[in-house]
């Protein structure tokens, strides 16, 4: 079976230059060693910092996936504390997606950068949202640029739904290994933390994530391997969150791009543009949860041309 998806894609990757080269490098915030990565950089333009999802995985999430922004501005990426090559935090137990908030601004910081633009994906656009918020408090200019790819929403209802949704999916794929997969699995194990039940139901889930489901089967699900961030995940399903009053009125542009068949309904990114006030949703036609992936035309030539955009204050 043709995949309408998959062959999109790879005519866009062999349009595109050679990738980029990535430099690794250790960064002290907070306390902490944090693993930073960064592409050479662009003359005349902001660094772009970019945020993974997932909450159990590092950077390599959305690299090399996001290397084609890289021909028009430093890209840097950074393993979120207690993933990948960064320092494990003392009390991981405590551990909640506002400690990782926090990080952001600091990693600035330390990295003597005065603004940047940011780009946050799926748990990865609640990091974002939270740390764009935290840093335009103290410094308004820290942020010019805000960009949430498939992000989740600005309270948790969406994710009750979540486990029907994807079974929904996969159901009517007509991959039924791949449903039995996902069914054996007890969602209700997500609410305490422990990387294998973790890691093995985010591998089962990966399937629905796609709009099509031949190009889900031509990549292999990532590899989740992060205690802290199975605590931070649990804490989040257990006690859900609310970031409302926090977020309301953001005072920085903001471009809401989503896949509009991702399973994470398109109604969160439609609530998340009402909520920040400065943003503007683009929706991607026939793309799930990783529109860089199934519609990279169509997603990089948006988020380029916001990021391209003068600032008219």
């Amino acid at each position: 079976m043709s995949s309408p998806a998959l062959t999109r894609y790879l005519a866009f990757r062999r349009s595109l230059p050679p990738r980029p080269p990535l430099e690794a490098l250790t960064v002290r915030a907070r306390g902490l060693d944090f693993a930073v990565y960064r592409t050479p950089a662009v003359a005349g333009t902001l660094p772009l910092l970019c945020i993974n999802g997932g909450l159990i995985f590092d950077h390599s999430l959305l690299w090399p996936a996001l290397a084609p922004l890289a021909a028009h501005r430093q890209l840097i990426l950074y393993d979120q504390r207690g993933r990948g090559r960064s320092q494990v935090p003392p009390g991981m137990g405590a551990s909640r997606i506002e400690f990782d908030a926090g990080d952001v601004p600091a990693l600035r910081d330390a990295l003597g950068i005065t603004q940047w633009d940011v780009l946050g994906h799926s748990w990865g656009g609640g990091i974002a949202m939270l740390a764009t918020a935290l840093d335009v408090e103290r410094e308004p200019d820290a942020v010019r640029r805000l960009v949430l790819a498939n992000a989740v929403g600005v309270t948790s209802r969406w994710l009750p739904p979540l486990h029907a949704a994807g079974l929904a999916r996969l159901r009517a794929d007509g991959h039924p290994e791949d449903f039995d997969r996902l069914a054996t699995l007890d969602e209700s194990a997500l609410h305490q933390p422990g990387i294998a039940h973790h890691a093995a139901y985010a591998r089962a889930y990966f399937p629905a994530w796609f709009w099509d489901q031949q190009f889900a089967r031509n990549v292999n699900p990532p590899l989740g391997s992060s205690e802290t961030g199975s605590h931070v995940v649990a804490r989040l399903r257990r006690e859900g969150y609310d970031w409302t009053d926090r977020l309301r009125d953001l005072p920085v542009p903001t471009l809401v791009v989503h896949g509009a068949a991702d399973v994470l309904p398109l109604s969160e990114a439609e609530h998340t543009v009402a909520t920040l006030g400065r943003a503007r949703l683009v929706a991607i036609p026939e793309a799930g949860h990783n529109p860089f992936w199934e519609a990279p035309d169509h997603f990089f030539a948006t988020v380029n041309a916001f990021l391209a955009e003068r600032d008219t204050g």
